[in-house]
């Protein structure tokens, strides 16, 4: 089993499509990742050795910001924005689409489901 940042990586898959289960990690950025330390994008998780395991591990200590710190991060800049009751914060506290989306239709993750209402009788 490899377990990095505190994520166990999924044995069967590729190890570049493995290191995207870790947050904060892409497929772009783990090619990166693995064309720096010189190891096959062909690979499977369960096939790495400790040594470059180790390697992986180290990279991502020393040069990359995720897990705790990018999910702590992020959460700091919106309670930021809904402190200073900017625009973007006041979005966030209606749970409503930040980026300038429309919501008259559509802005059904934000929104919830939709909710049908009866029509009145005559």
């Amino acid at each position: 089993m490899v377990r990095i940042a505190g994520i166990d990586l999924p044995r069967k898959k590729k190890i570049n499509f493995g290191l995207t289960a870790i947050y904060g990690i892409g497929l772009p950025t783990a090619n990166k990742i693995l064309t720096d330390l010189n190891i096959d994008v062909n690979i499977r998780v369960n096939e790495l050795n400790d040594n470059d395991v180790s390697k992986i591990r180290q990279l991502l200590e020393d040069s990359f910001q995720i897990e705790g710190d990018l999910r702590r991060i992020k959460s700091q800049s919106i309670k930021r924005l809904i402190e200073i009751s900017c625009y973007r914060g006041r979005r966030h506290i209606q749970n409503l689409p930040v980026r300038g989306q429309r919501t008259r239709t559509n802005a059904r993750t934000k929104r919830g489901s939709k909710k049908t209402v009866a029509k009145k009788k005559k």
